[in-house]
């Protein structure tokens, strides 16, 4: 079984090759509480610097500018993350400040032309997150192959349509199936959009919660930060597509 989200899912041939290379010890790996334990640090060092930024950072002409750097390094820090398997605490912190600091400034831009909408998008975000681990948690809905081929093939189909949205709007100006601007009209087929992203960035946490759960016992306990990272990028997104689907409501 592979999760959905594409920073845990190599975790299973991670804990071959360890387990193969080095023979780990049961002292020495990670468990489940670390896992929780990192996730909580990461969630606070991403919530304290999103405050700071949205007190410190003016809304001046160079706005975008800022949250167009802070996006591309988040973007490349996922992506050197991913890719390396890098368990460092240093790194693994220090995308969790620069996504803090877009978090920030973005957040405020959408609070000022919306009161009121960030509190709801983090209470709807945490919210979604609390009820899908009672879930899983109650063995109410399972990590099953059906459900992972349906969760990883809708979002890899989410991410192709966004990012092919982004260039035509770039390109063209025109608005498809997200809408950037915070107060042009939207119609259907973007409250669809985000309808299905929300469901479908939800249920890929049973499947990053029955992969950290049977890695548990089997990997080094510095994998607790790579675990605690990729569920930080499963709530980032979450956050960003609910406080997306709000903006469209409350136009």
């Amino acid at each position: 079984m592979r999760s959905a989200n594409p920073v845990l899912d190599r975790l299973d041939d991670v804990g071959r090759a360890e387990r193969r290379v080095l023979g780990v010890g049961t002292a020495d790996t990670m468990t489940v509480a670390d896992v929780v334990s990192r996730t909580v640090g990461l969630l606070l060092v991403t919530g304290v610097t999103a405050a700071v930024s949205w007190v410190v950072v003016p809304q001046a002409a160079w706005i975008s500018a800022a949250l167009a750097g802070s996006a591309l390094a988040s973007l490349a820090l996922v992506l050197v993350i991913s890719l390396k398997q890098i368990t460092s605490p240093p790194v693994v912190v220090g995308y969790a400040v620069l996504q803090g600091l877009l978090l920030g400034v973005a957040s405020r831009a959408f609070e000022m032309v919306y009161p009121g909408i960030v509190v709801q998008a983090v209470v709807g975000t945490f919210g979604v997150f609390l009820g899908m681990a009672v879930l899983y948690r109650a063995r109410l809905v399972r990590a099953t192959p059906r459900l992972a081929r349906l969760v990883i093939g809708t979002l890899v189909g989410i991410v192709a349509i966004g990012l092919v949205n982004l260039f035509a709007y770039l390109f063209t100006g025109r608005q498809g199936v997200v809408v950037y601007s915070l107060s042009d009209r939207v119609g259907w087929l973007p409250y669809l959009f985000s309808v299905v992203a929300i469901i479908a960035g939800a249920l890929s946490f049973i499947l990053d919660f029955d992969l950290v759960e049977r890695s548990a016992g089997r990997l080094p306990r510095r994998y607790a930060w790579y675990c605690a990272f990729g569920l930080l990028v499963g709530l980032i997104f979450l956050y960003w597509q609910i406080l997306r689907l709000l903006s469209y409501v409350r136009r």
